[in-house]
């Protein structure tokens, strides 16, 4: 049905609304799109500042307006199941893959710590079980080499025969290569049966069993100390911090912004939350040379203030589209053609343990909605006596009337208004005057 009044539409005749400079009436707001224009008016080339050509026809006070009436329509593109090409994925991984780094596993094994930290559980486990049952039996090799050269493992020198005959072993009840592996595991955790013991008989026993101790400890405190970082990374916070599913662009006061926004599924609060975010997309410079992933550094806010928020709920953050942004110069049928992505990065301090982490996810074209507003959230709760967070509208928009034009295209819009307003009060006598 929408399709057949679509086509309905375009059948239809537009009549364009001109408008003369002595003009009383005020534009509508269907009027969402600027243009055509006469082609001595069009020396475009604005947006090479940024690094890519503009089409967008400047106007100024001499140049005619006319503006057609548009219907609202929903700027949805997220029906695209295309695969995007994305620098951060929506869980906050980077999606870069290393190709032929130089000497890659000897660099990994002298940072052995870190690299056991980063690497996936089962092999953190696996490092885990190994360093002891490894050691255990290297030290049990040990022991029975001793016994074994001592002859404590004489069949006339066994244990049930030690007592007839006088012989004092360097350990005591050691029958065989079985009897030596517990007993290092015995020696190396401390466990002390109190059935197999070292004794004075044999110096270098004395010495492996000091060395055997000293190793269990060192070896236990590197283990736990990886499984303690692994577990209490700030990746793992990370988890339980949330974006939008999409991006948004809309007005606010007159201006077009692109909003997102973030929240904190936990009640310790982020300390000293602060919010980025970067636009990276394709720059060709001056010199011809094509820079593919150029990173725009896009001004964020939340609530009027700086990229510094007050995260005890959800916070929309804003980005205004004025003419230091890098989206200045985009439509919305641009943001459906051009690739691009907007990284967004959420950087704050655990105030449980006192930890610096990061949250990132990004939102390419297909993910941002024009013409849409986010749903409030946060609501006053009179039988709790407290605010209350519905985290069920998070992802949550409102449609909005928003103009289809980019945002430099709308300040010239209100600027060309703004001169051909006709005087009124008191600027009015002062023109009568002027006149007279």
């Amino acid at each position: 049905m929408n399709y057949d009044s679509d086509q309905q539409q375009q059948q239809q005749q537009q009549q364009p609304l001109s408008l003369a400079p002595d003009g009383t009436g005020r534009w509508d707001r269907s009027m969402l799109k600027l243009g055509p224009f006469d082609p001595p008016h069009s020396p475009g080339g604005y947006g090479e500042q940024f690094g890519y050509s503009s089409p967008i026809t400047p106007v100024t006070p001499n140049t005619p307006l006319v503006c057609y009436p548009m219907k609202n329509r929903v700027l949805r593109p997220g029906v695209n199941r295309k695969y995007r090409k994305r620098a951060i994925l929506k869980n906050g991984d980077c999606n870069v893959v290393l190709s032929r780094p130089p000497r890659q596993h000897l660099r990994f094994l002298q940072d052995i710590f870190t690299t056991l930290v980063d690497a996936q559980w089962r092999w953190t486990l696996l490092v885990f079980a190994f360093s002891f049952v490894g050691s255990w039996l290297f030290f049990a090799v040990i022991w029975w080499l001793i016994s074994y050269t001592h002859g404590d493992l004489e069949e006339l020198h066994l244990p049930d025969n030690q007592s007839e005959i006088g012989w004092i072993p360097c350990v005591y009840n050691i029958y065989s290569f079985t009897s030596a592996f517990l007993f290092s595991i015995e020696t190396q955790h401390t466990i002390g049966y109190g059935v197999r013991t070292t004794t004075e008989e044999c110096p270098e026993a004395i010495f492996v069993m000091c060395f055997q101790s000293i190793y269990g400890l060192m070896i236990q405190a590197f283990m736990v100390g990886i499984v303690f970082a692994k577990m209490t990374r700030p990746k793992q916070r990370s988890q339980t911090l949330l974006f939008s599913k999409n991006a948004v662009v809309c007005q606010r006061d007159g201006e077009l912004c692109l909003m997102f926004r973030v929240g904190d599924m936990r009640k310790s609060h982020i300390i000293g939350a602060s919010v980025r975010a970067q636009l990276i997309r394709t720059k060709t410079t001056r010199e011809g040379e094509t820079m593919a992933q150029y990173q725009h550094e896009l001004d964020v806010g939340s609530d009027g203030s700086s990229s510094e928020l007050f995260f005890i709920w959800p916070q929309i953050v804003v980005h205004r589209i004025d003419k230091n942004s890098a989206l200045y110069n985009m439509s919305a049928s641009d943001m459906l053609r051009e690739r691009f992505e907007v990284v967004v990065i959420l950087e704050g301090t655990v105030e449980s343990t006192g930890q610096s982490t990061q949250a990132r996810s990004s939102y390419v074209n297909t993910e941002i909605l024009w013409g849409h507003r986010f749903e409030p959230v946060v609501c006053y709760n009179r039988e709790q006596q407290g605010y209350e967070i519905n985290y069920s509208k998070f992802d949550s928009t409102l449609q909005v009337d928003t103009p289809l034009c980019s945002a430099r295209e709308l300040a010239e819009f209100y600027r060309a208004q703004d001169d051909y307003r006709p005087p009124t009060g008191k600027d009015s006598a002062i023109t009568d005057c002027v006149s007279l």
